[in-house]
C-alpha cells in the first residue's frame, strides 16, 4: 500500500552517492568546487536514509580532502599526520532485531526496481548528465546500473531493426537532421532531446541511444565515423566511445532514456503551469457571480388586454 501511494522513487540517495564518488576521484579541489560540494551535500545528508549516509560517511572518512563542515556533519574528525589509518568514529552496530530481518524476496526486488521517477527528478538527472564531463558521464552510467529507478521498456525488435537501417543510411549520407528525426521517432523522444543527443560533442548520449536500440558494436563504430566526419576522423574519439559502448549495459541506457522522456514532462508542466494554474478558480468565480434571474420562465403574471379584458 505504501508503494502504491508513491508517485515515483526518491533519487536523493543516488545523487548523494554520485556527488561523493565524483568528488573523491580528484586529490584536490578549488575553493569553488569545495563550496559547491558543501552546499549540495549538506542538504542531501539530512534527507537520505541511514544506509546511504553510512556509505557516504565511509567514503569521506578515508578521503584526505573532505571539507571540515562535512566532517562535522557526519561526526568524523581529522586524522593526525602520524596516524595513517582513518580517524572516523566507529559506526554503531545495528540492533539484533535488524540483523535478523529477512532478506527481500525476488518479487519485492522487482517491485523496488519498477518505481518510476518523478518528472522533476528525471529532468535533474538529464541536466546533470549533459552538463557532466567525459569521466563524470561514465561514472553516472556505471551508477545507473544498480539504481532502483524504473527503466524504459525495450524497443520492439522489428521497430529497432528498421530504425537501425535508416540511421546507418543517414549516417553514411552525413544527414544529421534526418538522423535525429528517425532517432526521436524510434525512441519516442521529442525533437529537442533527439537533436541534443545527436549533436552532443562528447558522444556519450549517442552511445546510450544506440544501446537502447541494441545496435551492434560494429554498426555503432560506422555511425561514429560517418555521421560527423570531423569528429569521426579522431581515432581517440572513436576508440573512447567504442570502449564505453562495450561496457555500457542495456539497463543503464534504458534508465537514461526514461530520464530523457520524463524531463520533457517537467518542461511541459513548467511551460503551461502559469496559464492553467488559476483557470479552475476563475471559472468557479465567474459562475458564482452570475445571479439567477428574479423572474423564472413561466412565472411572469399575465398582461390584461383592455379590449378583451382577459
Amino acid at each position: 500500500m505504501t508503494l502504491s501511494r508513491r508517485e515515483g522513487v526518491d533519487i536523493r540517495p543516488t545523487l548523494l552517492r554520485v556527488l561523493t564518488d565524483l568528488y573523491v576521484q580528484a586529490s584536490a579541489h578549488s575553493a569553488d568546487e569545495e563550496r559547491q560540494f558543501v552546499e549540495l551535500t549538506s542538504r542531501l545528508i539530512d534527507e537520505v536514509d541511514d544506509a546511504t549516509r553510512a556509505a557516504v560517511r565511509a567514503r569521506l572518512a578515508v578521503y584526505p580532502a573532505t571539507p571540515a563542515i562535512i566532517l562535522d556533519k557526519l561526526g568524523l574528525r581529522r586524522a593526525d599526520a602520524a596516524q595513517p589509518a582513518t580517524a572516523a568514529a566507529p559506526i554503531p552496530m545495528p540492533a539484533a532485531a535488524a540483523q535478523s530481518a529477512r532478506a527481500p524476496t525476488d518479487v519485492e526486488l522487482r517491485m523496488a526496481a519498477s518505481l518510476s521517477m518523478r518528472p522533476n527528478d528525471a529532468a535533474e538527472i538529464s541536466d546533470m548528465f549533459f552538463a557532466a564531463s567525459t569521466s563524470e558521464r561514465a561514472q553516472i552510467l556505471h551508477n545507473l546500473q544498480d539504481t532502483p529507478l524504473k527503466a524504459a521498456a525495450r524497443i520492439p525488435a522489428a521497430r529497432a531493426a528498421r530504425a537501425i537501417h535508416i540511421l546507418e543510411m543517414a549516417a553514411f549520407a552525413e544527414d544529421i537532421d534526418n538522423f535525429a528525426l528517425e532517432l526521436g521517432e524510434a525512441l519516442i523522444l521529442p525533437s529537442r532531446i533527439a537533436a541534443q543527443v545527436v549533436n552532443d560533442r562528447g558522444g556519450e548520449p549517442l552511445a546510450c541511444a544506440m544501446r537502447a536500440l541494441d545496435v551492434s558494436g560494429a554498426a555503432f563504430q560506422r555511425i561514429l565515423m560517418f555521421l560527423n566526419p570531423e569528429a569521426g576522423s579522431s581515432v581517440n574519439y572513436v576508440y573512447r566511445l567504442s570502449r564505453l559502448y562495450d561496457r555500457l549495459s542495456e539497463r543503464s541506457a534504458l534508465v537514461m532514456l526514461a530520464a530523457w522522456r520524463g524531463s520533457t514532462m517537467a518542461v511541459a508542466r513548467a511551460k503551461y503551469r502559469s496559464s492553467l494554474y488559476d483557470d479552475e478558480r476563475h471559472r468557479l468565480r465567474a459562475a458564482s457571480s452570475q445571479t439567477r434571474s428574479a423572474v423564472q420562465p413561466g412565472s411572469a403574471p399575465g398582461i390584461r388586454s383592455q379590449k378583451s379584458g382577459s
